[in-house]
C-alpha cells in the first residue's frame, strides 16, 4: 500500500495513522480520465448465484456494508463463505450518475493483496528446494548489488530495511518522497510504465531504514524483489508461474497479472479520485491506471470469488506444506498492528476470545479501489470484498470502526469490537 502521509512527524505517529492508510490512499491517491463503459452493461453473472445463497437472511452483513456507502464510499461488493453457505451482495452505485449497484462478480484492482500471491509462489519454490528461505537474495539476483545479509524471509516479512520506493519515513520520522504514487503527482503520471528493476534500483539509491533483520517496515520494494526472484529462479514470467501453480489448478479465471494494461475486464465498478486543483474540488475516474508502479507489490486484478477460492485453498493447506504454512503465519513482533501482525505475506489478527484468529491481507492501488481478503485458519470461512471511492468527502476516522464492524459481522456474528480491536482492524 502506498502511503500519502507527508505530514507525519514521527514513526510513532505514522503507526497510529497506519490503520487509516488504506482509506487515505483509496480516497486521496490518484485518478485517471473517464473510461469507456464497455463491459459495464454486460449481464451480471452473479444473478446465477444459487437461490439458497442469495436468499440467505444476513441483515448484519448487509448493514455492515451499507455503513461504508453511508460514510461516503461509492460502492461495495462483498462475498462471505461460511457454514451457512455463500452470501454475496453489494451496496451503493456501480458508477457516478447511475442507479445500478456494483456487480457482485466485478473485477477490481486488488493492490497489496498481490503480495500474498507472491509469497505463496516463493514458498512453493522453497518447498521444491529451488529457493532457500533463509538464503541471501543476492545469491539469486547478483546484479542488483543487494546487501548479502538480506534473506528471502526478510523480503516476505518486511524486515529487509530497504526503502519503500513509493515513499517512506526516515529514522527521525521525516517523510522521504518516492516515485509518484499519491495525489495529483500520480494523476499526471498515471500511465507511466515502470520495469521492476527500475523500481528496485530507485529504492536502492536511497538510504536503508535499518540493518537487515533488525526491525520491521512495510515496503513495496520487498515484493518487487520477490517477483524478480521468482522469475530468475524459474526462468519464466511471474504471470506464467502463477497460471501454472495457482490460477490454473484453482480455476481462477478472473485473476490477472496485467503488466502495462490499464483496462479492467468487464464487468467492473468505477472508482474515482476526489482532489483539489487550484482551490477547486474535482473528481476523476480512476478505473484505468497503469499498475506497473507496484509490480509484485500491488499490480494484480481479481474478483471476490477468486480471492475467496485462493485464500480458502491457501489456508486449507492445498497450496503449501503444513510446515511452510506455519512459517507464513508467524507474526513478527515489531510489525505494525495494521490488520494484526505480519507473517510472510499475510497478517495474523486476533479478534478476541469469542471470535478467534483471522488471517488477512488487504490492499489498494494508488487510488479509487480497495480489496479485503480474510479467512479463518482452516480456510472454512472467508470474507472478500472490494470498495470503490466516489465524489463524496470522507471522514478517515470512521474507517477503522467500519472495517472492524464488517469483519466482526462476518466472523463473530456481528458483535461490536472493542476500541483496541478497532484500532488493530
Amino acid at each position: 500500500m502506498g502511503q500519502s502521509l507527508h505530514t507525519v512527524k514521527s514513526n510513532r505517529a505514522f503507526r497510529r495513522a497506519a490503520v487509516t492508510a488504506l482509506a487515505a490512499a483509496l480516497l486521496a491517491g490518484s485518478a485517471t480520465p473517464a473510461v469507456a463503459t464497455a463491459g459495464i452493461a454486460a449481464a451480471d453473472s452473479s444473478a446465477a448465484v444459487s437461490k439458497a445463497a442469495a436468499g440467505q437472511d444476513r441483515p448484519e452483513l448487509q448493514k455492515a456494508i451499507q455503513t461504508f456507502v453511508d460514510a461516503g464510499f461509492l460502492g461495495v461488493q462483498v462475498r462471505v463463505n461460511d457454514e451457512r453457505g455463500e452470501w454475496v451482495s453489494s451496496a451503493g452505485q456501480r458508477k457516478l450518475g447511475a442507479s445500478a449497484k456494483p456487480p457482485t462478480n466485478g473485477h477490481f484492482w486488488v493492490g497489496s493483496v498481490t503480495k500474498t500471491f507472491h509469497a505463496t509462489v516463493v514458498l512453493q519454490l522453497v518447498a521444491e528446494g529451488k529457493i532457500g528461505l533463509d538464503a541471501p537474495v543476492a545469491g539469486y539476483l547478483p546484479k542488483l548489488g543487494l546487501d548479502r545479509r538480506i534473506t528471502v524471509r526478510m523480503l516476505l516479512q518486511h524486515t529487509s530495511g530497504l526503502f519503500n520506493y513509493t515513499g517512506d519515513l526516515d529514522p527521525d520520522g521525516t517523510w522521504v518522497p518516492g516515485l509518484p504514487a499519491t495525489g495529483k503527482e500520480w494523476l499526471d503520471n498515471r500511465f507511466h510504465s515502470y520495469r521492476p528493476e527500475e523500481l528496485v534500483r530507485f529504492a536502492l539509491s536511497k538510504p536503508v531504514k535499518f540493518a537487515p533483520g533488525k526491525d520491521w517496515s512495510y515496503s513495496n520494494t520487498n515484493y518487487t524483489l520477490a517477483r524478480l526472484l521468482i522469475e530468475k529462479v524459474t526462468g519464466r514470467s511471474f504471470d506464467a508461474e502463477l497460471k501454472r501453480r495457482i490460477l490454473g489448478p484453482l480455476g481462477l479465471r478472473g485473476t490477472v497479472v496485467p503488466g502495462d494494461r490499464t483496462q479492467l475486464p468487464g464487468p467492473y465498478a468505477h472508482g474515482y479520485f476526489r482532489y483539489q486543483d487550484a482551490g477547486q474540488w474535482k473528481v476523476a475516474d480512476v478505473s484505468r491506471q497503469n499498475p506497473s508502479l507496484l509490480a509484485g507489490a500491488g499490480d494484480m486484478i481479481s474478483t471476490t470469488k477468486d480471492l475467496h477460492t485462493f485464500f480458502s485453498a491457501l489456508n486449507g493447506g492445498k497450496l503449501l506444506p503444513a510446515k511452510l504454512l506455519t512459517e507464513m503465519r508467524k507474526p513478527h513482533p515489531k510489525s505494525d498492528p495494521l490488520y494484526g501482525h505480519y507473517g510472510l505475506g499475510m497478517f495474523v489478527q486476533d479478534l478476541g476470545p469469542t471470535c478467534g484468529t483471522v488471517l488477512n491481507h488487504n490492499g489498494n492501488p494508488p487510488g479509487g479501489y480497495a480489496a479485503l481478503m480474510y479467512s479463518t485458519p482452516d480456510g472454512s470461512k472467508t470474507l472478500t470484498a472490494s470498495l470503490t471511492a466516489g465524489d463524496a468527502a470522507f471522514d478517515l476516522a470512521k474507517y477503522p470502526k467500519m472495517l472492524d464492524g464488517l469483519v466482526k459481522a462476518a466472523f463473530c456474528g456481528g458483535q461490536a469490537g472493542s476500541a483496541d480491536e478497532a484500532k488493530s482492524g
